[in-house]
This record gives structure tokens, sequence and C-alpha cells, in this order.
């Protein structure tokens, strides 16, 4: 993104004159839209819009959020400026499956995904030499019954020391308490594999495999109170069959779980989804 590059989401009640109100302010301030999406949920009567623009140079947030603010009024929307060129912050949990978190790490280091890893949460070691290797802070938290309550805390602290912006659960194979994934709602993405029958508790992909499976997959969602049903940001389905062993099955629900959760991290860090009660708008 160039300099001087904005992305305003935005949503309200639906009503004529939203769009015309919206880059009229814009055009007034000599901006020039990059990208425009938009999207009315007939159900709700609830309007969704995602423009991406550059403004003039020298113009500065406060100056387009001033432009801005008469139609913010005029039809009670709910707005987010932000500033591409900034760097996210993110805060990456793992446990012992560390696929996703390589990905991840990956991704960023080629610049796919534009953000910041400040740091590497764990329940165990494993992943220390990975988070030293990129020189990002390892904090190794173990978590049980007695002390989940402090380690929940600790985590809250660090996201508000380090300025992060989202936290991504990368197979980290804990349960946020109903009271953390509350304060972090809307800021938590999690990775989970989606099988139909749904296989919970240990060795899903070998429960699948017994089961005779055809199709294996994995949904990237919020993080809520209710486990594994958060609203849902993306989701990646692929044909297994009979001949395949639950190895194979683990093989490519790694592949799948590590392509979902960066896709869905891309999308959250580029503002293209918005929560649309236990739903998402997702602008890809």
């Amino acid at each position: 993104m160039a300099a001087n590059t904005f992305i305003l989401v935005l949503s309200c009640d639906d009503k004529p004159g939203i769009v015309a109100a919206v880059t009229t302010e814009l055009a007034g301030l000599g901006a020039n839209i990059a990208e425009s999406s938009q999207f009315w949920d007939r159900h709700t009567n609830s309007f969704f819009m995602r423009i991406a623009f550059q403004a003039p140079d020298g113009m500065v947030r406060d100056d387009v959020e001033r432009a801005l603010r008469p139609a913010i009024d005029r039809f009670q929307m709910r707005t987010t400026l932000t500033e591409p060129t900034r760097k996210p912050r993110i805060v990456i949990l793992v446990s012992k499956f560390d696929h996703a978190l390589l990905h991840l790490l990956y991704q960023i280091r080629v610049g796919w995904l534009n953000a910041e890893v400040v740091a590497i949460v764990s329940n165990h070691e494993d992943s220390r030499r990975t988070a030293d290797l990129e020189a990002v802070p390892y904090h190794h938290w173990p978590v049980s019954k007695a002390n989940k309550a402090e380690q929940e805390e600790k985590l809250l602290h660090l996201v508000q020391e380090t300025g992060a912006d989202l936290v991504i659960l990368a197979r980290y194979m804990q349960v946020f308490s109903d009271t953390l994934s509350k304060r972090l709602y809307g800021k938590a993405i999690n990775i989970h594999h989606s099988f139909l029958p749904s296989f919970k508790g240990a060795k899903p992909y070998h429960q699948a495999h017994e089961r005779g499976v055809k199709l294996i997959g994995a949904t990237a969602h919020y993080v809520t109170p209710d486990l594994d049903e958060g609203p849902i940001i993306e989701q990646e389905t692929e044909r297994v069959s009979h001949a395949l062993t639950a190895d194979d099955f683990v093989a490519s629900g790694r592949d799948i779980e590590s392509r979902v959760l960066a896709r869905a991290v891309k999308l959250h860090l580029e503002r293209r989804v918005m929560l649309n009660g236990h739903k998402t708008v997702v602008f890809s």
C-alpha cells in the first residue's frame, strides 16, 4: 500500500444515500478510491462497507476523520479507519503441533502476510527453537486447572503490553475461559478440523478414518465462549478415500489447517472481515 492510504470499514442500518454520503466526502478531500465493497443484509437491514482510498499528500488521519464526521453522524455509522502501512502486531499461541505456526511465520517472512509477531506463547517448550530462529520472544506458560485464570491474566497483560492487534490460536490445545473469550472477542482467531459427523477429543483424524469419512477440512473462526462455534471467517475441504491411511488424513489435515488459518488471518489483517451477529461479512 502507498503512503497516505487508508481503509474505512463501516456498518449501520441500511438507508438510501450511505454510499453517496461517504464517497462525496472523500471526493471533497481529493481522495482516490482504490477499492470498494458493500453488502446489504436483508434479514437485519444492516449495511456493511469497506473502502480503501489514497488521500492527498500531507493529509493525516485526523483530517480524514473530521471530513467523514457529518456522514458518520447522519447515518449513525460504526466505523474503523486504519492505515495499512502500519504493520499489525500479533501474538501466536501454539501447543505441540507447530504446522500452522510455521506456515504463518513463513508467509510473514515472504511478505504475503503484513504483520509483526510480537510474541509466541505455548504451554509446551517444543516451539522455543522456532521462536529463537525468528527472534521472537517466547513465553512458556504451562496451563493447569489450578493456574488457568492466572495464565489467562498473563496473556491479557501481554496483549496490552505489546499492543497486539490480534491473537492467533495456531493449534493451541487449551480452551479459553468465557471471561477471556469475551475480552478478546473479535481479536482472537482459532483453527480446528471440520468433519461430518463431528469428531471431538483425541485423534480426530483417526476417528474420521475409522468411520470412512469422504471429506475432511478446516474452519477458522473468531473465538467465543461457545467452543468452536464462533463466527466463521474461512473454510476449506478436501476429498479423501478408503485408500488413504489415518496418517494420510493427518497429513492432509495439517496442510488444510495451515492454509485456512493463514487466509483467515490475512482477511482479518486487511480489514476484510466484519462481524454480523453470529456470522461474518467477508469482502474477499
